[in-house]
């Protein structure tokens, strides 16, 4: 279990975060939500380790983070992020191979078992024909699939996703949500997504965390957090809210 523990982030003397808190529990998909500049990013990052809070602590498994190694922390979080752009040629199956390292093989002399668990991945992000292609030669959201299959095939059990659908059609980003459900639900493993997209968080996360100006504005399920007035105080935008007539979920339509 990750625990985020009344963490606050500063960028000298601005803080970005303020007095966070949260739990992020095996099986559980929380999405992240906020307006640009809400500090969502930092938080994903300080929960990666690659930001340190001025105050409050964050743990895995009752470990400080920042007593734990980068290789201790990549074992267990695996991050997709917003830029995934390669600036060397490298293939699509190097890449995603890349993210088995943290296991103790040294790179380019991968095992039967990493192979195998790429290729996996791969064919699960629907790029089973992308193998010897270069990085730098894919389109924004074929990087973006590489770089899920790149954090499935390290086998962690926290996914950190920095609005991984941005460049993605809509039957991939389908495809990307029930890939990181399968993989909580089916093997215990966590994730954080961040997402503008209110109906997706609605539909497929489990908890919803709400930040505006770098403080938690709201928590709870989608249903109690999806709210007129939390969506109005947090974007600034007035929406109308019913039942999903197939999931009976929470969906929010925006009054233009």
């Amino acid at each position: 279990m990750l625990e985020v523990r009344d963490i606050s982030v500063r960028y000298g003397e601005r803080e970005v975060l303020s007095e966070i808190s949260f739990e992020l529990r095996g099986g559980t998909i929380v999405a992240l939500l906020g307006a640009n500049g809400a500090g969502k990013t930092t938080l994903i990052r300080a929960m990666n380790g690659l930001v340190e809070p001025a105050s409050g602590e964050i743990t895995l498994d009752g470990r400080p983070l920042k007593s734990l190694s980068r290789r201790e922390i990549a074992r267990s979080i695996a991050v997709v992020a917003q830029e995934n752009e390669t600036r060397f040629p490298v293939t699509v199956q190097e890449f995603v191979l890349s993210g088995r390292f943290v296991h103790g093989n040294a790179f380019g002399w991968e095992s039967d078992e990493d192979v195998e668990l790429a290729r996996r991945a791969l064919a699960d992000c629907d790029l089973g024909e992308f193998e010897t292609r270069l990085m730098n030669n894919l389109s924004g959201g074929e990087r973006q699939r590489v770089v899920l299959a790149r954090a499935l095939a390290t086998g962690a059990r926290i996914l950190l996703l920095d609005e991984p659908t941005a460049n993605l059609d809509l039957a991939h980003q389908a495809m990307m949500f029930r890939l990181v459900r399968a993989r909580c639900s089916d093997h215990g493993a966590s994730a954080v997504v961040i997402t503008h997209d209110l109906n997706l968080a609605a539909a497929f996360a489990d908890e919803v965390l709400m930040l505006n100006d770098g403080r938690i504005a709201a928590k709870g399920a989608p249903s109690q957090v999806l709210t007129a007035n939390n969506v109005r105080k947090v974007f600034g935008v007035d929406v109308m809210l019913d039942a999903h007539p197939v999931t009976g979920g929470v969906r929010v339509t925006s009054l233009f």
